[in-house]
């Protein structure tokens, strides 16, 4: 984060790009709901597990998530509010979607991150904190489910701050807990926001008070309640550090908002909050250089595959993060893996659950290209320049498991099926040297389930899926005659991937200890980058 970087167009600098990250129950979909509510980009929240016929929640629309109350695919919403254009990338809050959701971190300039009032630091919150650490992401902390019973406000910011070892700054400071909780105070602009418990889709009332002296706050707060808010926010303000925006850009501290987003609200300061403080598109890496956003020539690159989106046609959708440039409707751009130009005819702009064809498309936004299967994950898309992307992960997968078809005629449908989930980034899948059939490799056990459900639902084709000998997969890499000796001496061991790469197979890490001490010149590894 450079503060001498030149002032971008203001097209591109009122963009915020972000994610928002959560333990999973914390209220991510509510709040995403809520975002889109504000954002005007629909006109009712539906509650996430509907009640009778009343709407389903608009951010998640593959079955399995409508059925279990849970995102599994990450997908982009794009929405104004007031004058910025948040794109608001969702990622799975669901343990096990954990490779796609860390792809879908190196899409974004910013995370929110959803915390339970009661729970405070859930292990998966920690995880994708760790992620967004790694990236130096700067981070809005939203604390949720306020009107319910929750921790002292004291103790859930200490628990941040120790556990995430991030500074935290408060934005708002609630009064009253659970029943008792009327709003909160929002520090940062001496505004009293009162909570409308009648009407859940109302904004929250706003009182414009002179400080913390105003008698008007009496008008407002109970006794008791002013009382103990005066002396919690003298404390607050001699024991945590003052906000400071330079800080939360260069992701050492993170600001803190304390709300309900099932009773609206708090999460409208949190959205002027991304957009007053949160980043502008930063710049991009690629190997050969830095990739700034004001560049006049359109560059991106595909951070997610999204296959059969709208089941009526077999489509994949590649999500493209542009990093640079404007980019217009039927502008033709090289696909850097494989050389050639692709006339960019059809990208869609994700506006809630409505795909809208794009016009144009700034740096930071996130735009759609449906296609056969050319894109992939990592891929670039540039005017001729030969640019790599990189730091988008692609993991060894913990679970490996054989699949069949319940129809022995069908498996060149299943191949067909397979190819697909591995070049969206669902799993991967490895051909083995030595026997039939397919082995399916995947980060979390959940996903053997999706995977299930999503080749009878869209392929038609029951499957099984049967424990496999082996538990690692490792990628081979190193001169090919050394590579051709280890293939013929360990052919039950070996498989390809979807991209015809050689993996190793196995159960034991004596196994692989073993293959890295005979064979010094290859390299195993467990992650492999997403690139050419």
């Amino acid at each position: 984060m450079l503060d001498n970087r030149p002032t971008l167009p203001p097209e591109i600098a009122r963009r915020r790009t972000f994610a928002i990250i959560s333990h999973p129950d914390a209220g991510k979909t509510t709040l995403t709901e809520k975002f889109l509510l504000f954002g005007g980009a629909i006109q009712m929240a539906g509650q996430v597990r509907a009640k009778g016929e009343a709407r389903r929640t608009r951010s998640d629309f593959m079955k399995m998530e409508q059925e279990r109350g849970i995102s599994v695919s990450a997908s982009a919403m794009s929405f104004d509010f007031r004058h910025y254009r948040f794109n608001l990338v969702d990622t799975p809050g669901h343990s096990d979607f954990s490779e796609d959701t860390y792809r879908t971190l190196t899409a974004v300039d910013a995370a929110i991150m959803v915390i339970d009032g009661a729970k405070g630091v859930e292990s998966q919150t920690r995880k994708l904190f760790e992620v967004c650490r790694l990236r130096d992401l700067p981070i809005l902390t939203f604390c949720n489910k306020m009107d319910r019973e929750s921790r002292d406000t004291f103790e859930i910011i200490d628990e941040i701050q120790e556990s995430l070892a991030i500074d935290v700054t408060p934005a708002s400071w609630p009064i009253g807990v659970g029943r008792d909780f009327l709003g909160a105070y929002d520090l940062l602009h001496d505004r009293l926001e009162i909570m409308d418990r009648a009407d859940r889709n109302r904004v929250a009332e706003s009182v414009q008070i002179a400080g913390l002296d105003d008698p008007k706050l009496a008008q407002h707060v109970p006794a008791e309640l002013l009382k103990k808010f005066l002396e919690e926010i003298e404390m607050a303000r001699e024991l945590l550090p003052a906000f400071d925006r330079a800080a939360v850009l260069n992701g050492s501290m993170t600001p803190i908002w304390f709300g309900s987003a099932i009773n609206s609200f708090g999460v409208k300061e949190l959205m002027d909050g991304m957009g007053e403080y949160g980043p502008e598109p930063q710049p991009q890496k690629a190997a050969e250089r830095t990739i700034l956003p004001e560049e006049s020539k359109v560059t991106g690159f595909v951070f997610k595959v999204q296959a059969n989106m709208d089941p009526k046609h077999r489509d994949r959708v590649a999500f493209v993060r542009l990093a640079s440039g404007h980019f217009e409707r039927g502008m033709k751009l090289t696909h850097v893996r494989s050389g050639k130009p692709m006339a960019v005819s059809n990208p869609v702009l994700f506006l809630a659950a409505d795909r809208e064809l794009a016009e144009e498309a700034w740096a930071g936004d996130i735009i759609g290209i449906p296609n056969h299967g050319q894109l992939r994950i990592g891929d670039g898309l540039t005017e001729g320049e030969t640019l790599r992307f990189t730091g988008i992960p692609s993991f060894a997968p913990e679970l490996l498991q054989t699949v069949r078809a319940g129809d022995p005629m069908k498996a060149k449908h299943l191949e067909k099926a397979l190819m697909q989930f591995a070049e969206e980034g669902a799993a991967k899948v490895f051909k083995p040297m030595i026997g039939s059939g397919f082995i399916v490799g995947v980060v979390g056990a959940l996903q053997f389930e999706v995977l299930a459900s999503r080749i009878e639902q869209e392929y038609g084709l029951p499957v099984r899926f049967e424990p496999s000998n082996f538990t690692s997969a490792r990628w081979v890499a190193g001169p090919k005659a050394e590579m051709d000796k280890l293939v013929n001496a360990n052919k039950q061991h070996i498989a390809t991937d979807h991209d015809g790469d050689t993996v190793f197979l196995t159960r034991l890490q004596w196994d692989i200890d073993r293959v890295v001490r005979d064979y010094p010149e290859l390299k195993l590894t467990a992650t492999k980058e997403m690139m050419v």
